[in-house]
């Protein structure tokens, strides 16, 4: 049997109600009360070198993190229930007088009603109270900024940042105390970490102690560096990759790179706000590339088959069949920004027939020849005719 099943068992099998010198259906103002007596008489600031009163600390926080609990509590009851009634087999104090081997109260509850697959992660996790001060704490997020040019952007590139994050006070390491002082219990919720505040209705609720900070202890003299917060700012430089295609204006979520965590918690997140500088040439409507191509007046006419530039520099030929009206878009397939999935948007290339400011004779001539065979005298012929139908 592993250690974490033979602490679970042992647990099982212990009354916490006993335990606090209360009775099973006493109110929680009650089981706080008595907590609190026992907490002052035991506690080890009090009692330097007394092991006894120690562990009877230990014991009794344990009791109070269970019962001192409104949702635990009632879990815990409806376990012992259930082991009042022969509900338990096969570990120390079960019906049956078993000896426990290979037994895990994880495998009896699983399928039992109410969520008791998980009650012992909830109440028997060893997190007992006097493991506050130690308690895992999650680093904070951290918010930043990056300008990109359009092409790193397009590309994905790894960028330097420079980051001031929260993080514990580097002189008293996050006690909030003068280093060298000794600390004491917390008056306002003597020593639990938090204060239970009424809503009214019959209901409660635990609040963090507004003056330790959830910390249980306080310090007659702050700690110089942070006052008394427990708690420092750090600068440092990290190398984060920006994913292929990301837009301006995107937040991108780089897991694990924001404030580092306490006492072995993992870090929080770096969230990036990326600002895309503009492209000469190339613009972007979602996952496309958009390109105005300028096209010649006989080009657009008569049909052409063009060169034109991509964005990893290889041209690719387009083709302009005869009668093309300016404006006109052509896709260019797998030529545009890089999608989530891996893949590429399109480039979306729009004709622009240009149209020559100077002529030389021959052109000139050309042209004059080209109006006087009349094609085009028919543009015009229905316009004051719709004109007049919308108007009346």
């Amino acid at each position: 049997m592993s250690d974490n099943q033979g602490i679970r068992a042992d647990w099982a099998t212990k009354d916490f109600y006993a335990e606090l010198g209360v009775d099973k259906k006493a109110t929680p103002a009650e089981i706080k009360k008595a907590y609190r007596k026992l907490a002052r008489a035991n506690h080890p600031d009090s009692n330097p070198g007394d092991s006894k009163k120690h562990e009877k600390f230990k014991a009794i926080a344990e009791a109070y993190d269970v019962i001192g609990d409104e949702e635990k509590r009632k879990k815990y009851d409806e376990v012992r229930d259930l082991y009042g009634g022969g509900g338990f087999r096969g570990f120390p104090g079960g019906s049956t007088g078993g000896s426990g081997e290979g037994f895990d109260l994880g495998d009896l509850f699983r399928d039992r009603a109410g969520g008791f697959g998980d009650l012992f992660g909830d109440i028997f996790s060893g997190r007992g109270r006097t493991q506050t001060r130690t308690r895992r704490v999650r680093g904070a997020d951290v918010e930043s900024s990056a300008t990109l040019s359009f092409m790193d952007a397009m590309n994905g590139a790894t960028i330097g940042l420079r980051l001031t994050s929260d993080t514990a006070c580097p002189d008293c390491h996050g006690t909030g105390g003068k280093p060298g002082t000794q600390p004491k219990i917390c008056p306002e919720c003597e020593g639990a970490g938090f204060i239970v505040n009424s809503t009214g209705g019959g209901f409660s609720m635990n609040e963090t102690c507004p003056r330790c900070g959830g910390r249980q202890l306080i310090y007659d003299e702050p700690c110089p560096t942070c006052h008394g917060s427990g708690r420092g700012t750090s600068a440092r430089t990290i190398q984060a990759r920006i994913p292929a295609g990301v837009k301006d204006g995107q937040r991108i979520r780089l897991r694990g790179k924001g404030a580092p965590g306490e006492n072995g918690a993992p870090n929080g997140d770096l969230y990036v706000t990326v600002k895309v500088t503009p492209h000469r040439l190339f613009a972007r409507s979602g996952d496309n590339l958009t390109l105005d191509v300028p096209v010649s007046f006989d080009e657009a006419t008569l049909g052409a088959e063009i060169k034109i530039p991509t964005l990893s520099g290889n041209p690719v030929t387009l083709k302009i069949p005869a009668g093309t009206p300016n404006g006109r878009t052509f896709r260019v397939r797998g030529r545009g920004a890089t999608k989530k999935d891996g893949t590429k948007g399109d480039l979306l290339a729009t004709v622009q027939v240009q149209v020559p400011a100077r002529l030389n004779d021959a052109a000139r001539e050309a042209i004059a020849a080209y109006r006087a065979a009349g094609v085009d005298g028919t543009l015009r012929a229905n316009l004051f005719e719709k004109a007049s139908e919308r108007a009346s």
